[in-house]
């Protein structure tokens, strides 16, 4: 195992940053294989773009119509996840709201956008190159799911072809008894604090040379904020604070042993594809 592989995690607090580049006002965040962009935007606000392939946006408030193609979707004001297939699409807020939307890297203007940028500038390579899985078996259309018709499942999580999301709330501290620490070996994932106060445990592998070796981190952080987790690392989080705690979790591609435990609301729209050797 190389020692690239136990690269620092990015973190970043929102609001401790100022946002980037883009307009209405964003903050763009990025993994080896995701970009994040966020903001609460405002009645009236647009934000247009034309991308190459599948996207996902996650409007925890509603508030906003959706349009892709000839077909649009109003959200009202319940949280919603949308799936925009490839191509131009349009987000009008009708009230105020957070959005969070994310991309895979082949967006590459606003991956070259974000503020952790240049923790990324060797390209990852511990990290398996982003492949798409197959397209919908419906074709790549408009997609709109409420959150709250999904609340009995134990997962609120939804998937496209190269994204997937998992939307996950603690009432209160979480049970310190019950934490799950584990690692991926060759993914990272992406853990955006929507809500709430978080502590998040990460555990660095080692690698032969003890000055490279680094500490146990426990890092204290509020919402909103990302936090991107290396490949190989051992982490868990915990919630903090009193009243609902929520952390969307991301992964480009999607995981095939979430897909195959069921756990995907979407999951009949979507194919997995055959495992290598399989």
């Amino acid at each position: 195992m190389s020692f690239i592989q136990t690269r620092p995690a990015s973190r970043c607090y929102l609001p401790d940053v100022s946002p980037l580049g883009l307009a209405p006002a964003q903050w763009v965040m990025r993994g080896a294989n995701f970009v994040v962009t966020y903001a609460t935007l405002q009645t009236g606000d647009v934000i247009e773009r034309d991308n190459p392939d599948e996207s996902i946006l996650y409007l925890p408030d509603g508030q906003a119509l959706v349009t892709a193609g000839s077909d649009s979707v109003d959200c009202g004001a319940q949280a919603s996840v949308v799936i925009l297939p490839p191509g131009a699409s349009r987000l009008t807020m009708t009230g105020e709201g957070r959005v969070l939307r994310v991309f895979s890297s082949v967006a590459r203007d606003l991956a070259a956008l974000a503020i952790n940028a240049e923790t990324y500038a060797d390209g990852a390579p511990e990290v398996a190159p982003m492949q798409a899985w197959p397209a919908p078996y419906d074709g790549f259309r408009l997609r709109h799911y409420r959150v709250e018709d999904y609340r009995e499942r134990p997962m609120r999580m939804f998937r496209s072809a190269n994204l997937m999301i998992n939307i996950f709330d603690f009432d209160g501290p979480r049970n310190i008894m019950a934490l799950s620490p584990h690692s991926h070996a060759d993914f990272e994932q992406g853990s955006f604090a929507m809500s709430g106060e978080w502590v998040h445990s990460l555990r660095y592998p080692w690698s032969k040379q003890l000055p490279d070796w680094r500490e146990d981190e426990h890092l204290a952080i509020g919402s909103p904020s990302l936090l991107v987790i290396p490949a190989t690392v051992i982490h868990t989080s915990r919630s903090m604070a009193a009243g609902i705690n929520q952390l969307v979790d991301i992964f480009a591609p999607p995981r095939r042993d979430f897909c195959e435990m069921g756990y995907v609301c979407n999951a009949a729209e979507y194919p997995v594809p055959p495992a290598e050797g399989g």
